[in-house]
């Protein structure tokens, strides 16, 4: 059977910084720091719902989480601005490696998915305009279980719509607690570390593999 891969989403594929140059027009050398906090915030809270089974969707993660950083930074951001923020994230762009490395692994017969805790509706409007959306068989959403990665659950889900089993499907990630998710649930995981800043989990569990870019994929997994 050919190789299932699932690639997350957001900071994977898509470069969630990318809000960054929109931030940058309203808060100047304070925007990348933003923009970090808002984006650890957003994955803490997704988190918490999870473990509270108090679940809202991604969006309201994001916009709970916007709020949260503007009054943690002390910003005062309309609200017309912070619709416009949100917005951005349904039209982030994709990693310079993301589409060779796509059209690299297609060629190769693999079955791809893109396999998101964001809603499918989302993810499909994300992915079609960052150019992408062509080189995946179908999006997995954990809103379709209502819970979030690295719930056991949403992997569990993610197989059985794929049609695939833990040991022949892979999980590409940049987020080592989705990598280290996936691999407690019974699947492979490739890390994908684009920065040397980037630090593993010490938990001692380890990536299958790891890359510092998704054009060393294929090679690293053995396709």
């Amino acid at each position: 059977m050919a190789i299932t891969l699932a690639f997350d989403v957001y900071g994977t594929l898509i470069d969630t910084h990318g809000v960054v140059t929109k931030l940058e027009e309203l808060l100047g050398d304070r925007a990348r720091d933003f923009s970090s906090t808002w984006r650890d915030k957003q994955l803490e809270y997704s988190f918490r719902r999870g473990l509270m089974q108090n679940y809202e969707n991604f969006a309201v993660c994001t916009r709970d989480a916007l709020d949260y950083t503007c009054s943690r930074f002390a910003v005062d951001i309309p609200p017309d601005q912070k619709r416009a923020l949100l917005e951005t994230y349904r039209e982030l762009p994709a990693f310079d490696d993301a589409e060779p490395a796509l059209t690299d692994l297609r060629a190769r017969d693999c079955r791809l998915f893109a396999f998101s805790n964001g809603a499918a509706a989302a993810v499909e409007t994300l992915l079609s305009a960052a150019g992408i959306r062509e080189h995946f068989l179908g999006v997995v959403s954990c809103d379709d279980v209502k819970s979030f990665k690295p719930n056991p659950a949403v992997y569990a889900h993610f197989l059985s719509r794929a049609d695939a089993t833990g040991d022949e499907a892979w999980l590409i990630s940049g987020n080592p607690f989705d990598v280290i998710g996936a691999i407690s649930a019974g699947m492979r995981a490739a890390w994908v570390r684009r920065s040397e800043d980037s630090i593993f989990d010490p938990w001692g569990i380890e990536p299958t593999v790891t890359v510092t870019s998704l054009r060393d994929l294929a090679d690293a997994i053995g396709i």
